[in-house]
Formats: C-alpha cells, sequence, structure tokens
C-alpha cells in the first residue's frame, strides 16, 4: 500500500516521502497515530503540489545563501582587542564577538552557531573564519585583529 508520511518514521522513510508500506502496518500503525496517510489520487495531488512549493522555496533561499556567501567573502571583518607584549590577546575574540561585529559593521545578521572557529582568536593578525551560510554552502571571512 503506498502513503505519504506526514511525519520522519524510523526504517521507513522521512516527512513528505511516498513510500510502500504494509497494508497491516499502515492501517493499524501509520494511520491511526497520523503518521501518514493513504496515497490516494486527491492526496497524491496535494502531497504533489506542497513538493514544488518546497522546491521553489528551497530553490529561492539557496539563492539568497549563494548571494549572502558572496557578499561575506568580499568582506574584510576588523575587530580590536586589548593585546600584550608578543600579539597575546587579553582574552579571545570568540563566535559571538564576530557574529555581533558583522552585525554592527555591515548589518549582516548570523548566528554564532553557525560561525566556526576552530579554537577562539587568541592573537592579533587576519584569521580566515567559515560560516555555515546554508547546509552544503560555507563562506570564507576574513577577520583582521588589531591591537586597541
Amino acid at each position: 500500500m503506498k502513503v505519504i508520511l506526514l511525519k520522519d518514521v524510523k526504517g521507513l522513510g522521512k516527512e513528505g516521502d511516498l513510500v510502500e508500506a504494509k497494508a497491516g502496518y499502515a492501517r493499524n500503525y501509520l494511520f491511526p497515530k497520523k503518521l501518514a496517510i493513504e496515497a490516494t489520487p486527491s492526496n497524491l495531488n496535494r502531497w504533489k503540489t506542497k513538493q514544488k512549493v518546497a522546491e521553489a522555496r528551497e530553490k529561492k533561499e539557496r539563492t539568497e545563501a549563494l548571494k549572502l556567501k558572496e557578499k561575506i567573502e568580499s568582506l574584510n571583518l576588523e575587530l580590536k582587542g586589548k593585546a600584550g607584549e608578543g600579539g597575546k590577546l587579553f582574552g579571545s575574540i570568540t563566535s559571538k564577538d564576530i557574529s555581533d561585529a558583522l552585525k554592527a559593521q555591515y548589518n549582516i545578521d548570523i548566528d554564532r552557531r553557525k560561525i566556526e572557529l576552530k579554537d577562539n582568536v587568541k592573537t592579533i593578525g587576519t584569521t580566515e573564519v567559515e560560516i555555515k551560510v546554508y547546509p552544503e554552502i560555507s563562506a570564507k571571512l576574513t577577520v583582521k585583529v588589531s591591537e586597541e
């Protein structure tokens, strides 16, 4: 029996998938728990339109992410910190500091969890930081840390 999954079902598929399930499993488990609906012609039409809308939204988000990637890669972010001898900072520059500086200097709002720092920046100089803009799309941002 063909069913359309309304939620992720372990061992069967993800939400929105059209899958083949055994009739008893579908009638006794999937349908009562509202995990799936039967793939009738009207449900299939509804499913196809939802798929088209989702694909269009995905394409739009992806193009916006590519534009944001290009914009981020063209930027040079400058941060200042108090430093001691040898260019070592008192404290460090974290992903939150980078996120706040992007918002303040360029009005680009990026969640700090999407900024991938191997270690916090602890010295004066230039560092390249990777920012996850979208799944499978990441941008490299040049961060220049100078002394106050």
